[in-house]
């Protein structure tokens, strides 16, 4: 197989990853949009949560929102949500192709003896601190705060809840693998250690092979974290609706213990 051949391949199956997230999303029913603030009262808005979300490869945060649209819940009336977009960097697996990435990636499919850019995921890190940052410093509690990602954006919500400094709400990995070694546990703080972890895989998958996400529980577990793995049989590199309504459900349970604590 020619190099052309061989980037033409590997760009096609990043691209096609993200993709095909964003399109199933358009195809889905959208319930009405619910706004970010209410106008809340003191009581109330000392209860408010931020879901962040972090996409994929390839893929752009505006693409993303309409994930909000499946959390209809009351618990999400005072919910704030942030897509950001990763900036444009070349990619080594694309031959060094420029497009949204949060770091670099050398090779897909991602399995669990890849080699992993821990420089860049470190440095994407502290973007990802400074937009947590930002909204406790606006009055939203750790507790309430909950990070979300699907593929890269899976593997950096992993390293940034593992590596913020505090205890947060939860970190949600979608499609993700551990993109350090496991010489980083030893930076995760107590603090971290208390945060929960949801994490979902396609057992199709043959972008990020699901070998890649059962790494993820036995990592956790030797940094003394807790993670709930679900597998999903027919899945391939995507997210599903059912998968959607887990989060919503995982979330729901969180943002009432937190608001029982703080009361």
């Amino acid at each position: 197989m020619s190099s052309l051949v061989r980037f033409l391949f590997s760009l096609a199956a990043a691209i096609a990853a993200a993709s095909l997230l964003a399109a199933s999303l358009r195809r889905r029913v959208q319930p009405p949009h619910l706004p970010d603030q209410l106008n809340p009262g003191p009581m109330a808005a000392r209860n408010r949560s931020f879901v962040l979300w972090l996409h994929g490869l390839g893929d752009s945060g505006p693409a993303n929102e309409p994930i909000r649209t499946f959390f209809s819940a009351p618990e999400f009336r005072l919910t704030k949500w942030a897509f950001p977009s990763a900036p444009n960097a070349p990619v080594s697996c694309n031959h060094g192709a420029v497009m949204p990435s949060w770091f670099d990636i050398h090779e897909l499919p991602m399995s669990p003896g890849s080699p992993q850019d821990e420089s860049g995921v470190l440095k994407a890190v502290e973007n990802v601190h400074a937009m947590i940052d930002r909204e406790v410093a606006a009055g939203i509690h750790p507790d309430n705060i909950f990070v979300c990602g699907f593929s890269q954006g899976g593997a950096l919500t992993l390293a940034s809840v593992l590596l913020y400094p505090k205890t947060l709400g939860g970190g949600a990995v979608f499609s993700g693998w551990v993109p350090f070694g496991s010489s980083v546990i030893e930076r995760v703080s107590a603090e971290a250690r208390k945060t929960p972890i949801m994490w979902s895989h396609g057992m199709a998958d043959k972008v990020v092979q699901f070998e890649a996400g059962q790494a993820g529980p036995p990592f956790l577990q030797s940094a003394g974290m807790s993670c709930e793995f679900k597998a999903y049989p027919d899945l391939g590199h995507s997210i599903a609706r059912e998968e959607l309504a887990s989060l919503e459900g995982w979330i729901k349970g969180r943002l009432r213990a937190s608001q029982d604590k703080q009361s």
